[in-house]
């Protein structure tokens, strides 16, 4: 029962986000289109029962930048638009459409590539993957991201172990006010 209802609250919030936001959107899309000629980034990403899905963001990194944790990115990758999507976390917002697909909620593990062994031997330990994966969740409000695997599978698998409604409004309501810093980049 409380699944279907944090279903129903991840639909309605993620199209209320949408069309809430979509000249900002706009603005985004044209502005990224001027910044890297490619403003959306679409890239493979482990989900629910380690099923492969489409990752949708705002592209803040060259076109041809590696594929791998943004811990191991250089920051020199980073496009001057990219800098302020990442820094407000605005470069999120296409996985409003992940959430609206079911391939992703709001509040879940972030989900992390397919090349990053270690964090999906931790979580798939742990049963990280019986969960959908999300946007914000535990981990991120406490600044852990995927640069330390087995912290952040111990800090997914307590969130999933333990999420409620008051957990999931709760992790909402703190990335809304800014708790949470994103993923470490490596300095150039």
């Amino acid at each position: 029962m409380q699944s279907r209802l944090i279903r129903t609250l991840d639909i309605l919030f993620a199209a209320l986000g949408l069309l809430v936001t979509l000249p900002l959107i706009l603005i985004i899309l044209i502005t990224g289109y001027l910044d890297s000629k490619s403003p959306l980034f679409l890239q493979q990403r482990v989900g629910q029962s380690q099923q492969p899905f489409t990752l949708l963001k705002f592209r803040t990194m060259a076109p041809e930048t590696e594929s791998v944790g943004t811990h191991l990115v250089n920051s020199n990758a980073i496009t001057s638009l990219g800098r302020f999507l990442r820094k407000t976390k605005l470069d999120e917002l296409p996985q409003l459409v992940n959430v609206l697909l079911g391939d992703m909620s709001l509040v879940g593990p972030r989900p992390c590539l397919p090349n990053q062994r270690e964090l999906i031997e931790e979580r798939n330990r742990r049963g990280v993957y019986d969960a959908i994966p999300g946007i914000t969740g535990l981990a991120q409000i406490n600044q852990v991201d995927m640069s330390t695997p087995r912290k952040l599978a111990v800090y997914d698998s307590l969130m999933i172990r333990n999420l409620s409604l008051k957990h999931y409004l709760c992790y909402l309501t703190a990335t809304a006010l800014g708790r949470g810093s994103g993923d470490r980049i490596r300095s150039a």
